[in-house]
């Protein structure tokens, strides 16, 4: 099993959309499975990313912003950050080894907006799985 962790500093869209891919896409692709933390950590996840996930079919239901901790490190076999633009201070590269997809942060973005960051997430996750993109 090929564990995924994305991280990001509120764990309130980009890296909870990354783990929704993964963990969709496990379905038709056996041995991988997603978690997703945040170095400070949300309240609440953010409401344009719920839905533009929501409308291509992958839902959102159940997840809820978390704190990354040392076990989510351990269980890792690879751990990726979403870009660190948002907080520089709070950049998960500063505490641990990660591969950086330097995405922009969704949080106040619109629809429109968030879809980009979707589509590209959606991409990067496709590549990394060895999928076809769509």
């Amino acid at each position: 099993m090929k564990t995924v962790l994305f991280v990001c500093v509120h764990n309130a869209g980009r890296s909870q959309m990354a783990e929704a891919f993964v963990n969709h896409f496990a379905a038709s692709r056996p041995g991988w499975k997603a978690e997703s933390a945040g170095t400070v950590g949300g309240k609440t996840l953010n409401p344009n990313a719920v839905a533009v996930m929501a409308e291509l079919g992958i839902s959102m239901e159940g997840h809820a912003p978390k704190l990354l901790t040392q076990e989510m490190v351990d269980r890792a076999d690879t751990i990726i950050s979403m870009g660190c633009g948002v907080d520089a201070e709070a950049c998960p590269a500063k505490f641990i080894l990660t591969e950086d997809w330097e995405l922009e942060d969704p949080a106040g973005q619109g629809p429109d907006s968030v879809r980009v960051i979707r589509d590209q997430i959606d991409a990067r996750v496709r590549q990394m799985m060895g999928l076809d993109a769509k």
